[in-house]
């Protein structure tokens, strides 16, 4: 027997009466890959077995006892494993971690420490959608793998665990309710104000609603307009509980924190976007390329070395399209909630306080239409994720992505900021009154981009820019500053010049400005280290909901 967890920290006691079990078609939706090669290969014997069809017609019906009793013998097997399987994965959710047990022969038990949590993430692969079930992932602070992945379940459960779970995250407690006719808090917790979203008390994590597995009394954090703290009284309220009630627990549902539309990404503009990328020249300067090869030498094994990496080519751009199809946006107490998927569907809830980075891209061929796309670095979701996973836009026009930016920094929509925007999306140094830019010395290795490489800071982030002919704006907020680094090889010394580089989580946005003076880069790092530290020390509590409010138009609730 072997034990794994996602922390090192002890693991907390769970008492057994929490512990559920997943849907019984788990062990099913999990093994579909190895079910259709089963088949595949039966597949094949039955049509290589064609032309001796007379011959096999006799032996079984001479021995079909034989057949039809290892068919039952295999049945059984399988049954009896998937049977056994299931019993032997279960879940449970506490005040202070999310636990799972599973595994046959090996057993295995982890758990996600709630004050820990960086993503929880509602997937529905293809096979799971057609059972209605979901998979629901939660993304800790802990390295590669230390993802806890709770499923399969209804799509409802998983709802409703989703917003358990990041209730208890924000540190949402529900009252033990035995034959009552109303729901209380502790006595020593009434009147206790549930945190706003990205307060202190709540850690950066979000509100929402929770559930006592020993009781089943669910509490619904609501966010009001005037965005002041919800206690426990007013949100339960006066629950009538069954008639002649006695010591059993009530069982309340728990409801899923309200959410506003902020933006979707239309099926035709991912559709022009993708057109636009270089890869979609190569693949057809390759074909026309291959079809004149083929033609004039007569050789068909070229195709056997080419298409390959056509192919190859092609399945990047399905699965683009595939992750990023029905790509929406959406605002809520939790955080930031964001749907998208063609096969597999993913609901993810990212709370603002947990982006460690964010940038703002815009390739050569998306200027004509004035697109750019917005990726963030979540701790937890780390390299090992899909890269639709760190999309915060896939594709859109320069308000969307400012608005983006903004759902993650709305301390950044001011008019104050607003000119050093400008100038970090579309500015150089012909034209910069804020930015810090490369020397002119730096032409030697930026001979195209020296003029746009630069750093500008207010007191809240750092902002990162880069690229002439793809564009590239980084933002760190200064309390996400994991670390700082100045590169500098023999060549850039002799020059004077050093690349600058702030470390953050593993993601796609890699925070870097390359061949800045070498006195400027020095400074930077010098007064970047301060005012990091700085701004983990004086970290005010957030209301992000609060800030965020009026960039979701009126009566666009998400569905």
């Amino acid at each position: 027997m072997s034990g794994e967890t996602t922390g090192t920290t002890p693991e907390p006691p769970v008492d057994d009466r929490r512990w559920r079990r997943v849907h019984p078609v788990t062990p099913l939706v999990r093994a579909w890959a190895a079910v259709v090669a089963l088949l595949f290969i039966l597949g094949n014997q039955a049509i290589d077995s064609i032309g001796v069809a007379g011959e096999v017609a006799g032996q079984v019906a001479r021995y079909w006892w034989v057949g039809l009793l290892a068919f039952v013998l295999f049945l059984g097997v399988v049954v009896g494993f998937t049977v056994l399987a299931w019993r032997m994965t279960t879940y449970a959710v506490d005040d202070d971690a999310a636990h799972l047990r599973q595994g046959i022969l090996f057993r295995q038990q982890r758990h996600a420490r709630l004050d820990r949590l960086q993503a929880v993430d509602v997937r529905q692969p293809l096979v799971a959608r057609l059972f209605g079930l979901a998979e629901l992932s939660l993304e800790v602070a802990g390295g590669s793998d230390s993802a806890v992945r709770i499923g399969f379940l209804r799509l409802d459960d998983a709802n409703q665990l989703r917003a358990e779970i990041l209730a208890r995250a924000a540190g949402v407690k529900a009252r033990r309710a035995r034959g009552r006719t109303d729901v209380a808090p502790d006595p020593e917790a009434a009147g206790t104000a549930v945190p706003a979203a990205g307060s202190e008390e709540s850690a950066d994590a979000p509100v929402g609603t929770t559930g006592d597995d020993r009781t089943g009394a669910t509490v619904a954090a609501a966010h009001t307009d005037d965005a002041s703290p919800v206690t426990v009284d007013a949100a339960v309220g006066h629950v009538p509980g069954p008639d002649g009630a006695g010591p059993a627990d009530l069982d309340l549902p728990a409801v899923e924190a309200p959410e506003n539309q902020v933006y979707e990404v239309p099926p035709g503009r991912l559709v022009v976007s993708l057109l636009r990328l270089p890869v979609v020249w190569l693949i057809l300067l390759a074909f026309v390329g291959l079809g004149v090869a083929v033609g004039v030498t007569r050789n068909f094994g070229l195709l056997g070395s080419v298409l390959p990496g056509l192919l190859g080519g092609g399945a990047y751009l399905f699965s683009r399209f595939a992750g990023e199809f029905g790509f929406r946006a959406a605002i809520s107490p939790d955080g930031i909630r964001l749907r998208h998927g063609l096969l597999e569907t993913r609901a993810q809830t990212i709370p603002p306080g947990r982006v460690q980075a964010l940038s703002l891209t815009q390739g050569f061929w998306w200027r004509g239409k004035g697109w750019w796309r917005v990726k963030v670095n979540v701790a937890g979701y780390g390299v090992e994720g899909t890269d639709t996973q760190h999309v915060l836009l896939p594709v859109g026009p320069r308000d969307e992505a400012l608005t983006a930016l903004w759902l993650v920094l709305p301390d950044l929509r001011t008019d104050e900021v607003a000119p050093l925007l400008d100038e970090g999306l579309t500015g150089d140094a012909r034209s910069d009154r804020t930015f810090t830019t490369s020397p002119r010395r730096a032409r030697l290795f930026d001979p195209l981009s020296w003029r746009r490489n630069g750093y500008a800071v207010t007191d809240r982030v750092l902002l990162l820019r880069t690229g002439r002919l793809s564009r590239s704006l980084v933002v760190v907020p200064h309390e996400r500053t994991q670390s700082l680094g100045l590169e500098q090889g023999p060549w850039q010394r002799r020059r004077g010049v050093a690349t600058f580089a702030v470390h953050s989580t593993p993601g796609p946005v890699a925070p870097r400005v390359p061949h800045l003076d070498d006195a400027d880069a020095a400074a930077l790092i010098a007064a970047q280290s301060v005012r990091a530290r700085t701004a983990r020390a004086h970290q005010a509590p957030e209301r992000w909901m609060e800030a965020v409010a009026e960039l979701a138009p009126a009566g666009t609730a998400a569905p």
